[in-house]
């Protein structure tokens, strides 16, 4: 069977986190009042300990997004994406990425951001498959709703296991880059986890399980 590398994107392929650059963004745009800045940085810092409930965050504001046109977001996030995020991209990780190529596996960005700043870094970066957390459209615009599961902590599991079976990837012999120990469960369901710009938890994880630690 083939191989695969499964890329994180947020401090992992990016120096920075994505999520916490938008709500600045909008807020410089005037799109945010102080509230939602102010509990943008609480799920950040939960998100950062590995507690933040990712499946309820998400929920919450895909459902704010309801009738929303989709074109608009692209737009939008794409103008956000080269101003603010292009940037970011680690030169290690391209050289990990290259690494990965010439060893002839399949590259994968496992995030659990959308695809609204997920594809365009995967252009970016040349990934060929991007598994991420989707929003339903309909018509156009966007029903407030997310199609499950959340691409985070075991729902990268599900997503990844659903490309393997898809790609004949034997995930025993593949890798995972990701700096959070919400991954946790994608480290352990592959072969090569390796830890990338770890937080504490997956730092002190990682060097009981002697896994491979790397600063991008």
């Amino acid at each position: 069977m083939a191989k695969a590398a499964f890329f994180d994107m947020d401090l992992t392929l990016l120096r920075v986190n994505s999520g916490s650059r938008w709500v600045k963004y909008l807020r410089r745009r005037g799109e945010i009042g102080l509230p939602m800045l102010l509990r943008s940085g609480f799920w950040l810092l939960q998100y950062r300990l590995s507690l933040l409930n990712m499946e309820a965050v998400a929920a919450m504001l895909a459902a704010d997004m309801a009738g929303d046109a989709e074109d608009e977001m692209r737009v939008k996030v794409g103008e956000f994406y080269q101003s603010e995020i292009r940037d970011t991209i680690s030169p290690l990780a391209r050289e990990a990425l290259e690494q990965h190529r010439d060893e002839g596996d399949s590259i994968v960005l496992l995030t659990s951001a959308t695809p609204y700043v997920a594809e365009p870094l995967a252009a970016e970066l040349a990934i060929p498959h991007v598994l991420c957390t989707r929003l339903a459209v309909e018509n156009g615009r966007f029903s407030g709703s997310l199609l499950p599961p959340t691409c985070y902590g075991v729902g990268k599991v599900h997503h990844a296991e659903r490309f393997a079976e898809a790609h004949g990837i034997d995930l025993a012999q593949s890798s995972f880059y990701t700096d959070s120990y919400s991954d946790l469960p994608m480290l352990q369901r592959v072969g090569r986890p390796v830890a990338v710009n770890p937080d504490r938890r997956l730092s002190r994880y990682a060097r009981r399980q002697g896994w491979p630690i790397r600063s991008w």
